[in-house]
Formats: C-alpha cells, sequence, structure tokens
C-alpha cells in the first residue's frame, strides 16, 4: 500500500509557516474593486486603454516571451510604500483580463495598505509569458493611480482636519493620454475632479478675456454656445473682476493666485454681494499651505500638484517560483 508521508519535524518548518501563511491570505481575498468609484468606468472603456496600453508596449513581437513560455505561474503584488491609497485596480484587472490572466486582490479600491514595508495586495495567475506581457502597463496604472489618490486622501484630511465646508479639486494639468486614469485616482481619494475637459463647464482663463476684449463680452459670448445647461467660469486677479464677471453671469468666480489674507477679504466681499456665486482660490496651493486658503466664504480649491510632480505608489510583482522542498513533503512515497 502506497501513503503520502507528512513530516511536522522542525526540518519542515518554514514549508508549514509558508502554507498557513498561503491559506490564510487565500481565505481573506476580497472581491476586487468594491470602491463606488469603480462604476463610474465603462466595461468597454477599461478594455480599450488596456489594450492601447498593451499595444505601445508590445507593438509587435515579445522575444523575451520565448524565455519563460506558456506554463501556469503565480504572481504576487507587493505594496512597498506603506500608508498609500489603493486606486487603479480596475485598470490593473483590465489588462491581465486582456492577456488571459486572472487577479484576486487582498485589498479592495480606495482602502489604506498598512504599516509593513511590504505588503502583499493581490494574487495575478496566468501563463508566464501572458502575465509579463500585462505586467509593467499594469503597474503603472497602479502606481500612478494609487500616488493621486494618497495625495487626495490626505489633502481631504486636511480640510476635514480644519471643519472646512468646501471642496478640493483637481485641474487639468494631467499626463496626455492618461487623463482618465488620473481623474479616476481623484475620486477614490475623496476630492473633486473638477471639469473633465473643455467640452466640459466653460473655463474663461486671461487669454480669453484678453482676445474677447473684456470679460462681460467673452461671458456673453460662451453663453451664447453653452447655454442654460453649463456653468461658465472667469478666472479673476481681483475684486473687481470678479465684480463684473458675477454681473455678467459667470457661475463661478476662480481667484487666482491670490495671497490667503488677499484670498479671504476679497471672496468675503464677493459673497456679500453675490451670494449665489461659487468661489475657487487656485493658484500657489500646494499640501503644505492649503489649510491657509481654507476659508467660510471660499467654495473651492483647486491643487495642481495632485497631478503635476505627484509622487506615486511603489508597487512589484513578483512570480513566485516553485518550491521543490514543499513539493518534496507532499510527494514522499511512504511504503507500508
Amino acid at each position: 500500500m502506497i501513503s503520502f508521508h507528512f513530516s511536522f519535524s522542525c526540518q519542515h518548518s518554514q514549508q508549514l509557516k509558508f502554507l498557513i501563511t498561503f491559506f490564510s491570505l487565500t481565505c481573506s481575498m476580497s472581491p476586487p474593486c468594491q470602491h463606488p468609484a469603480v462604476h463610474s468606468v465603462p466595461h468597454h472603456t477599461l478594455t480599450r486603454l488596456a489594450r492601447e496600453w498593451l499595444a505601445e508596449d508590445t507593438p509587435n513581437f515579445d522575444p523575451a516571451g520565448v524565455c519563460v513560455g506558456s506554463r501556469e505561474v503565480e504572481a504576487r503584488l507587493l505594496c512597498k510604500t506603506p500608508h498609500s491609497i489603493l486606486a487603479g485596480c480596475p485598470f490593473f484587472t483590465a489588462v491581465f483580463t486582456e492577456v488571459g490572466c486572472t487577479v484576486d486582490w487582498i485589498y479592495q479600491e480606495g482602502t489604506e495598505i498598512g504599516e509593513d514595508a511590504v505588503t502583499l495586495t493581490a494574487v495575478v495567475r496566468g501563463p508566464a509569458n501572458s502575465l509579463l506581457l500585462g505586467e509593467r502597463p499594469a503597474l503603472n496604472c497602479l502606481a500612478r493611480a494609487s500616488g493621486i489618490a494618497t495625495r487626495c486622501s490626505q489633502l481631504q484630511a486636511i480640510a476635514k482636519a480644519h471643519g472646512w465646508h468646501g471642496e478640493v479639486a483637481g485641474t487639468r494639468k494631467t499626463t496626455p493620454g492618461f487623463r482618465l486614469v488620473e481623474k479616476y485616482a481623484m475620486l477614490v481619494g475623496g476630492v473633486s475632479m473638477h471639469r473633465q475637459d473643455l467640452s466640459g463647464m466653460v473655463m474663461l482663463k486671461d487669454n480669453h478675456v484678453w482676445a474677447s476684449g473684456s470679460i462681460t463680452e467673452a461671458v456673453k459670448a460662451a453663453r451664447s454656445v453653452c447655454g442654460f445647461s453649463s456653468k461658465i467660469e472667469v478666472e479673476c486677479r481681483s475684486a473687481e473682476e470678479g465684480r463684473e464677471a458675477a454681473r455678467a453671469g459667470a457661475d463661478v468666480i476662480m481667484l487666482d493666485n491670490f495671497q490667503p489674507q488677499e484670498l479671504r477679504v476679497t471672496a468675503q466681499a464677493l459673497k456679500e454681494e453675490f451670494s449665489a456665486l461659487l468661489i475657487e482660490a487656485s493658484g500657489g496651493v500646494t499640501p503644505e499651505n492649503v489649510a491657509l486658503y481654507l476659508s467660510s466664504h471660499v467654495d473651492i480649491v483647486s491643487l495642481g500638484c495632485i497631478t503635476q510632480g505627484c509622487p506615486v505608489v511603489d508597487f512589484s510583482l513578483k512570480v513566485q517560483k516553485p518550491d521543490a522542498r514543499l513539493n518534496r513533503m507532499f510527494n514522499q512515497p511512504q511504503i507500508d
């Protein structure tokens, strides 16, 4: 009679520790991407983006794929930046789905990854050559989105700590071709995306005003096109410009590059005269000084640094080597 002999001696303690860890992680795996923001990106959009990123990274041959072949492997997604907000799971999953791999998430979208120096975040399984095709595009999305979401979460925490009523917002200062991912990350991080593009809310900046001749003329021309369904925002450099914009029918006034004290005085004066007007502060705002711009008369504070110069979160994907000793442990025949 042949049976399998399981030895629990000291020499197998490492294997047993591995087994306990593996099964506990497997049991704790949660369904992926439970943050409400994941429902904002249509499936066909995720598929289109994944295909574009894969085509950019592998436009024709993949010579390195010959080295690894198509055997089934498992890779572990490791986060090496403690206290980061996980964002970008739908994009990461879409890339690997496109190459025939599966992803099991241990952390859900929008949650804070722990304080450990290295944290197991997900497990990816599939053919080795396919998994490595998706590795870099998927990691790029996750690292960038998580970095932005983490910064947004920190900014939102500052606003909340000061009891501020308004909205922290991003800008259009995004990476070309990557705006959807970056705007999505703002949602996960808890801040406003602001307008998506030029086809959204109208924003009349100084160049528009100078080319039109005046704030009044610029607002009038924009309203004739956008009608009642779009808000118009005007960038202003003084209280007088703000008054002109409000009288012309602007919905939002951006007080650009104001010093904090000057901002408070100007915002209060405009709010007292035009109570329905929204006031946005922008220009020169950073995570270090944002608290100075949080005034009761300011409704929005926008920061370009949410996307420009934002640190990424350090992720890596490690293919697991077969454990020869563990295999021997479970396949050692014992003759009775």
